[in-house]
């Protein structure tokens, strides 16, 4: 098992983030595509980090970091259907808390699905504000500032 990460839109790491992306967000969950791309200002900047388990990738994340590099936002973790329930999601976020460290982030934020909230409640992100809707799901802003290690 491996993470692969790049800024590259015209690799084949990013497009395969893309295709996980569809896959999950537009054909499940039925958020419109141009709402899941985003824009492509957005998509250059981000650091796409895809999960790839015997050479296939299986899940994907992305983050964004703000113009001083001290706080970044993590969107876009998607795993596809066939590959939930192995721990996939974990390693993803275990990974985004090691890019905090190493390029010593302050903070990291999200917008948690209240489905996975559970999840990164496990990793140390703690609730911020009220619940609110984003693409017509029911999210809740999370955060996280300490990457010591817990």
């Amino acid at each position: 098992m491996e993470i692969r990460v790049t800024r590259d839109m015209m690799s084949d790491i990013y497009f395969d983030a893309l295709r996980i992306r569809n896959q999950v967000f537009v054909k499940e969950q039925g958020v419109p595509y141009e709402l899941e791309v985003g824009n492509a200002l957005e998509e250059a900047s981000a650091v796409h980090f895809v999960l790839y388990d015997e050479g296939v990738a299986k899940g994907t994340v992305r983050l964004l970091t703000d113009l001083d590099e001290k706080t970044a936002l993590v969107q876009r973790m998607a795993i596809l259907k066939e590959a939930r329930g192995h721990g996939y999601a974990a390693i993803l976020i275990d990974r985004l808390i090691e890019f905090a460290k190493e390029t010593k982030l302050n903070k990291l934020e999200l917008h948690a699905q209240l489905s996975a909230r559970g999840l990164y409640s496990k990793f140390h992100f703690n609730e911020v504000g009220q619940i609110f809707e984003e693409a017509g799901i029911q999210h809740i802003q999370m955060e996280r500032t300490d990457f010591s290690d817990q």
